[in-house]
């Protein structure tokens, strides 16, 4: 099954937004079998959209269309399907019922007949109930063509598909099952790892496909196998991945599923029973922000000191001034101090804690500029790793909060659950 996603927003062609929108339910329909073909941006414009909805009616079996359903009058999509699909718009009592109760219990101004237009609905289209806006998701069908319209805001789109659009997919169509592995490495290029790893590549099954991913300091190799039958598919995939480990062994950190490491690290506090402070300078609370945007964090994030400036290292974490004076504030002993300084604050299991410079400037060290010390405190001990992370600042920042997640993870690993 092939699927188009069409996005509709001028923000997004002028780059006020970042279409997030689309990597979210690439990612969801390739977990039940559903190929993206295509990703389309189109202006807030009849024209566009129409020739996008045309073009991708001829390509693929379904169109996801995320955008253009508010109650202003540059939100067309619904008269835009309409003019696509002949039809006429007709007013869904369900939909002015729930418009009408969001208004009633938690919007101070009084509703306007623009936002009842929000009920006016294609009368082909199976409404989708929005639980959280007033903006329905459309489900049309038309010839051998699957349409469906989300709202373009994110947490509205996410519940839609989530627990409407997938379920009605996974229920009336036959999909082909795909399995992926990522490898991930460390230490080499992509064209070195290329180069060790030919011959294998060549005598890959012919439905086994290979990609190389190079991000952050990193090299993930993703192996994706695509086919009727998922066991087949799990033996291939698994034979390839032995078969790699004695050509490129030493620079394998691990595997990598489909959730992103953060989700990773989450998923294990939250099994094990375990709890989590952070320490951080030079990242200024990334670290808890990439963890905190996770439903339910609350559950074992116990909070964070963002210790920028050395006063607040000695003063709030507790780290001995000597300890600084000896060793220079970016050191293996000041991250150390500091995650055991973050996990007694807050009486956590376990801490991170970041130190290093990352530029322009030294700052209160004489560290070379993407100098960073790492540092992971655990119910039995501490430890810390430094690295070098390069001199962009940006890149610096996100390479840290990555590898401070790796470690975590690493680590929360080897202990039993409480």
């Amino acid at each position: 099954m092939l699927a188009e996603i069409i996005t509709i927003g001028d923000e997004i062609l002028i780059g006020q937004i970042v279409d997030t929108n689309s990597a979210f339910i690439a990612k969801e329909l390739n977990k039940i079998g559903v190929s993206v073909h295509q990703i389309t941006s189109v202006q807030d414009e009849r024209e566009h959209i129409l020739a996008a909805l045309g073009e991708a009616s001829e390509k693929v079996d379904l169109v996801i269309v995320t955008g253009g359903l508010g109650p202003t009058k540059d939100d067309i999509t619904k008269h835009t399907f309409c003019e696509f699909f002949k039809d006429h718009l007709v007013r869904n009592e369900a939909v002015l019922a729930h418009v009408e109760a969001l208004f009633e219990k938690y919007i101070s101004t009084p509703i306007s007949d623009t936002n009842r237009q929000q009920a006016m609905v294609p009368s082909r289209a199976k409404v989708l109930h929005n639980a959280y806006g007033t903006a329905p998701g459309m489900w049309i069908e038309d010839g051998n063509t699957v349409f469906v319209s989300l709202p373009g805001v994110p947490f509205e789109m996410k519940a839609l598909l989530r627990d409407q659009v997938v379920p009605q997919l996974v229920a009336h169509y036959r999909r082909p099952h795909i399995v992926h592995r990522t490898i991930i490495t460390y230490g080499l290029g992509e064209s070195a790892i290329a180069q060790k790893i030919e011959d294998w590549e060549t005598h890959l099954p012919k439905f086994v496909k290979l990609a190389y991913l190079p991000n952050l300091g990193k090299v993930r190799l993703r192996l994706t196998a695509k086919g009727p039958d998922r066991e087949l598919l799990e033996k291939a995939v698994s034979e390839a991945v032995d078969k790699l480990y004695p050509l490129i062994g030493d620079i394998i950190y691990g595997t990598e599923g489909e959730e992103d490491i953060e989700e990773t690290v989450a998923a294990l506090l939250t099994k094990k029973g375990l709890s989590l402070a952070t320490a951080e300078s030079f990242t200024g609370g990334a670290i808890a922000k990439t963890l905190t945007g996770i439903p339910g964090a609350s559950a074992y994030f116990r909070g964070s000191v963002v210790s920028y400036a050395t006063e607040t290292k000695i003063k709030v974490l507790g780290v001995p001034s000597d300890l600084v004076e000896k060793h220079s504030v970016v050191s293996a002993q000041v991250a150390q101090a500091m995650a055991l300084g973050a996990q007694r604050l807050m009486q956590a299991d376990m801490a991170i804690a970041t130190t290093g410079n990352a530029g322009p400037t030294k700052g209160d060290s004489n560290a070379d500029v993407g100098t960073v010390h790492l540092a992971i405190a655990t119910p039995t001990g501490v430890f810390s790793e430094e690295f070098s992370m390069g001199n962009h600042r940006e890149r610096i920042v996100q390479k840290s909060v990555h590898k401070a997640l790796e470690m975590l993870q690493k680590e929360l690993v080897k202990i039993s659950s409480l």
